[in-house]
């Protein structure tokens, strides 16, 4: 009988494995999930300024009029000017009317503030309600890039409802907010 005591005791402390975190009462935020699908594409009117420094009126307009937007079809497109140059409003207000029937949307600034815009315009329709008195885990490893502005937009909304706030994964939380008793 000997021989069978190991198995025993190998099988009884199998059972009284309890997996905590699926049994807590943790809810996950997981701003992954707003992630706004589609390519992304930058049009850089640094390519277009006259020695590097001036945008010549004509010559822009010439190109806006010539060039073949068809390359921005159904991509969400920044518009930017990477070079220390001044460059007029209305020049980005003729590529936003040259781009408009190609491009999903058209943002001004840098691809990094375009994704802070979309992942804010998420943030608007989310039924922060939902998490009134819970205990959040707001989500930290995603597989999209997600914009640290969109981490602390829903903190400070989840402050207002939740009862308490951590980041990390269940398993795995750094705490971040609990409310006072």
């Amino acid at each position: 009988m000997l021989p069978l005591l190991p198995y025993v005791l190998k099988k009884n402390l199998m059972d009284e494995i309890i997996n905590r975190v699926a049994n807590s009462a943790l809810v996950t935020f997981d701003l992954e999930q707003l992630h706004v699908p589609g390519e992304r594409a930058v049009y850089d009117i640094k390519d277009h300024l006259f020695q590097g420094l001036i945008l010549k009126e004509k010559d822009f307009r010439e190109h806006v009029k010539d060039h073949s937007w068809t390359d921005y079809q159904d991509k969400m497109v920044s518009v930017v000017c990477t070079a220390d140059a001044v460059v007029p409003t209305w020049a980005y207000m003729l590529l936003a009317v040259a781009l408009r029937p190609y491009a999903k949307r058209v943002f001004f600034g840098t691809v990094e503030e375009m994704e802070r815009e979309l992942f804010h315009e998420k943030l608007l329709s989310v039924d922060w309600e939902q998490y009134r008195d819970a205990k959040v885990v707001v989500k930290g490893c995603s597989d999209v890039h997600v914009p640290v502005s969109a981490y602390v937009e829903a903190t400070s909304k989840l402050g207002v409802v939740a009862a308490s706030i951590m980041y990390g994964e269940p398993c795995s939380t750094v705490p971040i907010y609990r409310r006072p008793k």
